[in-house]
């Protein structure tokens, strides 16, 4: 099966396919993960707060973002949001929008609608009994957030953030669709300029399989291990 399969094109890409290509897709996961939690944290605490407006904002806004595909919305905001910006502006033309930035900002606020969901879980384990202790030793509510609930509630959830965060890495190769060179583009380039579809293609997908189940694998021992200091 394997008799005309030429692996050398393999070990010709590997500086191109690493270097470039997963630096990118690294570069981008990071980047989109803590962007996605910070944003996703501000939307937990807006659905969970007294202000009914303030909640109903973050909820139609999680809910329309994880009622569509991604690629849908990194389509839309690579081609669509210099137009919107330009209307905004009143600018001559288009404002342009890198396709790195442009894939950087959608994944934020894209994965920060499902970062939201955890972190509200989260908040929602932690014991009423401790903001109302917090609040009797003259706390505020911003406080009391920063230094009892969330802590507690990441804590908690570290395991579910990062396999949504594996689920992201994965995701990313989405990315090709704009002619990116991530590791999938980087793959896809070098097939195409030799001829190699099937090398290639299977290359990448082993090396997603090899990252995605050791990423797994470690979750798995730090949601064994957090639950063995529970």
């Amino acid at each position: 099966m394997f008799s005309n399969f030429d692996f050398d094109v393999i070990r010709r890409s590997l500086g191109y396919l690493f270097l470039d290509g997963m630096t990118f897709t690294l570069t981008l996961t990071a980047l989109s993960a803590v962007g996605g939690l910070v944003f996703g944290t501000l939307l937990a605490l807006m659905r969970l707060s007294g202000f009914k407006l303030l909640g109903r904002i973050a909820g139609i806004y999680v809910d329309l973002m994880r009622s569509l595909p991604l690629v849908l919305v990194i389509f839309w905001f690579y081609f669509l949001v210099p137009y919107i910006g330009q209307w905004l502006t009143g600018a001559a033309r288009p404002i342009r929008v890198g396709a790195f930035a442009s894939s950087l900002i959608t994944f934020v606020l894209f994965e920060a609608a499902y970062f939201s969901e955890i972190m509200r879980a989260g908040i929602q384990s932690i014991s009423k009994g401790q903001p109302a202790a917090a609040y009797a030793l003259g706390l505020t509510y911003r406080q009391t957030m920063s230094y009892v609930v969330l802590p507690q509630a990441f804590r908690n959830m570290l395991p579910v953030l990062l396999t949504q965060t594996i689920v992201l890495f994965q995701d990313t190769s989405l990315v090709y669709v704009l002619s990116i060179p991530d590791f999938l583009g980087a793959a896809s380039k070098v097939a195409q300029r030799d001829g190699r579809l099937v090398e290639m293609y299977l290359f990448a997908a082993a090396v997603y399989f090899a990252i995605s189940s050791l990423a797994s694998y470690g979750v798995r021992r730090l949601q064994a291990r957090i639950a063995i200091v529970r």
